[in-house]
């Protein structure tokens, strides 16, 4: 299975070259800038459009972040998917590779606070899985009880906070779920914050917060979904875990 540091033929890397030499053509583009964008450094740059260097498949996807196109046109050149296993998330997710985050992967509860009734708790399914084509993790919602705003989008898992970020970004709209990473003390679950909009009346929206919690299925025998009241069989549990993300604590909320 090809690697991220697979060299092309010198016929695939020259075809690639003429591609990119085409974009910054028609985009006025320098090579600083381009190098810059794809996080190489210019005398890398030079050398594979030069031709002293193959093209790595590694570099090859750096630059195709950096100008928004794909440069494998050829049926010679291998597709994204071609990196399946030894695939590398974008800058902006955390350069993550898909064997770091497999542990990640899986169908989760979640659950937060009812925004409509303040002793309700609302509770969905969310899968995180490995996404071929984007090279990253994404995530999907499914079984909410206003399946229209049922999410879904990216995943990034910086080394540096220890924080997992689920990303929906629709036409620059952002709704932002940073949790942490799954817990090591048995239950696996992923505590933290949800910050979006709350639907009001008409066309009103107003910014919320609250916490959540990411727990995976399989540790309810009988899941319940939609929206829990006290009487519901699983609602102290799934009190409890939102009481933990303040209470360890995994997240806070600041008073003004």
């Amino acid at each position: 299975m090809p690697t991220p540091d697979k060299e092309l033929s010198a016929e695939q890397s020259q075809q690639v070259a003429d591609t990119i030499r085409e974009e910054i053509a028609r985009r006025r583009m320098s090579r600083q800038a381009l190098a810059e964008q794809a996080k190489l450094s210019l005398s890398t740059l030079e050398k594979v459009l030069g031709g002293r260097r193959p093209f790595t498949l590694a570099t090859i996807v750096r630059l195709e972040q950096a100008l928004g196109a794909s440069l494998r046109k050829s049926e010679g050149v291998l597709p994204a998917a071609a990196l399946v296993i030894g695939g590398i998330a974008p800058d902006s997710l955390g350069a993550y590779s898909r064997r770091s985050v497999g542990w990640i992967e899986g169908t989760y509860l979640t659950v937060r606070p009812s925004f409509g009734d303040k002793e309700a708790i609302y509770a969905y399914r969310t899968e995180i899985a490995w996404d071929d084509a984007a090279s990253s993790l994404s995530f999907r919602e499914s079984e909410r009880l206003d399946a229209a705003y049922s999410q879904h989008g990216e995943v990034a898992v910086p080394n540096q906070s220890g924080f997992i970020y689920l990303v929906t970004n629709r036409h620059g709209q952002h709704r932002l779920i940073t949790v942490s990473r799954p817990t090591q003390s048995g239950s696996g679950a992923m505590y933290g914050i949800i910050t979006t909009l709350l639907a009001g009346r008409g066309s009103q929206l107003t910014p919320i917060a609250a916490p959540i919690a990411l727990i995976p299925i399989v540790n309810f025998a009988t899941p319940t979904l939609g929206r829990i009241s006290p009487d519901d069989v699983n609602h102290a549990a799934y009190r409890e875990h939102l009481r933990r993300t303040l209470d360890e604590p995994f997240a806070m909320f600041m008073q003004g």
